[in-house]
């Protein structure tokens, strides 16, 4: 008996074209797999762009001032997001007090009338302003803040984002607030830190 004809172009997935063999099949795969790929990527790439979107509607931006016709020291968020204050810390010639109370000791000053707002571990939104600690009168008020001056009162402040965005607000490290941005706030022993 003898064997059937065979048809090449049926059984076989290859074409010959000038002298090369195609494999469609594998051709396909890899188009497929780079058309993936690149999916992939713009994929990661919109993520990005939208987490960079939604963390500058959520940004905070805190500050500290004081004001001699509301005879006060002041925190206020300028930012468009909520502030999560993680924990302050006041110094007063590079040492850290342990309340306002201590500061007043630190500085030398006679017992002054004055009120105080809870700042550590509190949350200030956007636009909020947060009288720290405001003075009776303007006579304590310019006491305390030329002694302040003098004695080198300090601040450092970590907040965060609702995102977990970090910084820390460091009056050590310049005239003003000076705003440092970290991975996490760092972990301040409870000796060090601010109870108001």
């Amino acid at each position: 008996m003898s064997e059937p004809p065979r048809d090449d172009n049926a059984s076989a997935p290859i074409v010959r074209r000038l002298g090369r063999e195609i494999r469609w099949d594998a051709a396909a795969a890899i188009i497929a797999s780079l058309v993936g790929l690149l999916a992939l990527a713009v994929a990661g790439y919109t993520a990005y762009i939208q987490r960079q979107q939604v963390s500058a509607q959520v940004w905070p931006y805190l500050l500290w001032a004081n004001s001699d016709n509301q005879t006060e020291y002041m925190w206020i968020n300028k930012g468009v997001g909520p502030a999560i204050v993680k924990d302050a810390q006041v110094l007063v010639a590079g040492k850290p007090q342990h309340n306002w109370a201590a500061v007043m000791r630190s500085l030398r000053l006679e017992p002054i009338h004055y009120g105080q707002s809870t700042f550590n571990g509190n949350v200030l939104s956007a636009g909020e302003t947060l009288e720290w600690l405001k003075f009776m009168d303007h006579a304590s008020f310019q006491r305390f803040r030329d002694a302040a001056r003098q004695a080198k009162l300090d601040f450092k402040v970590c907040y965060c984002s609702t995102l977990g965005d970090c910084w820390i607000n460091d009056t050590t490290k310049g005239n003003g607030n000076v705003r440092i941005p970290v991975e996490k706030c760092p972990a301040v022993p409870q000796s060090q830190q601010f109870d108001d």
